[in-house]
């Protein structure tokens, strides 16, 4: 009888859980066409909704346009009925936000990162909280965050994350003790790739898309059927240490010749500085200034010959690395975000060029390359949204009766 009603318990949160994916992705719809799409009941769907018009998540919004008998009443989720919390760990400033069902951004506060203690990351993390949480942003039912380094993402580790000097931090353990509010860790680049997913209207209709975040670091978020693919040991995507020359420069990780020290916003300033002398007509090397990425950027739009070869440098080993991620998994759209994004579509011409020689051609012709729409966004979006996409249950006061 226990088993039995445990089954029966289970089923009648996923049929919950699915019409409320369908709303989230359809909004407004109509009871009618939740049926349709989900395949349930229409007693089954008018139930659902019921207890969603009870949590106060959805709400009738007025009528829709009849195809023969009555107007249908059309649905859509209540956007301020709660509240989830992001984080992003970057490299020169955390950044916090509280977000709402429909991933408006509420509120945001940013801290400078001065050092890289880790005892005064952490305490950072916690002002960001308490800073939001003091607000009237009520009820937050989870808080996301994204971190670089290696993330044990079942656990909620932080692993290694060389930046932050965190080393075996169980992060989402420390985090939850402390404000008793479910926590999900993931990779930055995961949160990005989520946020992308989610909210960046990319059409991926088998649920297929790796988003790769190519900044001072380099990193891949997988999403496969719509879920975040993490690997056995949470940490799939880390691109940016797979070694592309054999005896290039020493990487950050203690190896050398990582995709991180050829194709990242870090190692093209460095690559431009290094070949400055051999190109003393460039626009950089008439400048005063020193030379940054938005430099070099600018430099290659005006067609500069040291900027277009480090362009071309960067997206050749990345096209390498691409095909090879191409070959492997056979998804073909592939969001590129970060920094060097700012090439623009001339730098994805380059990298599609690189995989054309290095990949099989047929698999790399079927393969889609689009700049990423969200920016920053991505990532306090992804990590906000995390929780939503592992577990909708967090959304609800009590369980399904």
């Amino acid at each position: 009888m226990a088993n039995a009603k445990a089954t029966h318990q289970k089923t009648k949160q996923h049929n919950r859980d699915l019409v409320l994916k369908t709303i989230f992705e359809k909004q407004p719809i109509s009871r009618a066409e939740i049926a349709r799409i989900t395949q349930l009941t229409r007693a089954t769907v008018s139930d659902m909704i019921n207890s969603l018009l009870n949590e106060g998540l959805v709400e009738e919004i007025g009528l829709g346009s009849s195809i023969g008998g009555k107007n249908p009443i059309l649905l859509s989720l209540v956007a301020e009925s709660r509240y989830t919390i992001g984080i992003n760990l970057a490299q020169d400033k955390f950044i916090g936000a509280v977000v709402n069902l429909l991933g408006e951004i509420k509120e945001t506060i940013e801290i400078p990162v001065s050092d890289s203690n880790g005892e005064a990351a952490l305490q950072l993390v916690y002002q960001i909280l308490d800073q939001l949480l003091a607000k009237n942003w009520k009820p937050v039912v989870g808080i996301g965050i994204g971190t670089p380094g290696l993330v044990n993402t079942r656990d909620g580790i932080v692993v290694n994350a060389v930046n932050l000097d965190w080393q075996d931090l169980p992060l989402a353990h420390l985090v939850n003790s402390r404000f008793h509010i479910p926590v999900y860790v993931v990779n930055d680049s995961q949160a990005n790739a989520i946020g992308e997913f989610v909210y960046g209207g990319h059409d991926v209709p088998d649920g297929n898309l790796v988003v790769v975040t190519v900044r001072h670091g380099i990193g891949a978020g997988i999403l496969i059927n719509g879920q975040l693919f993490h690997g056995d040991g949470g940490s799939a995507g880390e691109i940016g240490h797979l070694m592309v020359q054999e005896n290039g420069s020493l990487c950050r990780c203690g190896k050398k010749g990582c995709l991180e020290t050829v194709s990242s916003a870090k190692a093209s300033v460095r690559r431009a500085n290094e070949m400055l002398k051999d190109y003393p007509d460039s626009i950089l090397a008439k400048s005063s200034s020193p030379i940054t990425l938005d430099s070099i950027v600018t430099a290659f739009r005006a067609h500069d010959p040291l900027a277009e070869r480090v362009a071309r440098e960067s997206a050749h080993y990345l096209g390498l690395s691409l095909s090879n991620l191409v070959g492997t998994l056979n998804i073909q759209k592939i969001v590129l975000t970060g920094e060097m994004s700012r090439f623009s579509d001339s730098w994805l011409a380059l990298i599609k060029e690189s995989m054309m020689e290095s990949g099989l051609t047929r698999m790399i012709q079927d393969t889609q390359l689009e700049i990423g729409k969200l920016d920053l966004r991505g990532y306090i979006l992804g990590a906000s949204a995390l929780m939503l996409l592992h577990d909708y249950s967090l959304l609800f006061n009590k369980s399904v009766e």
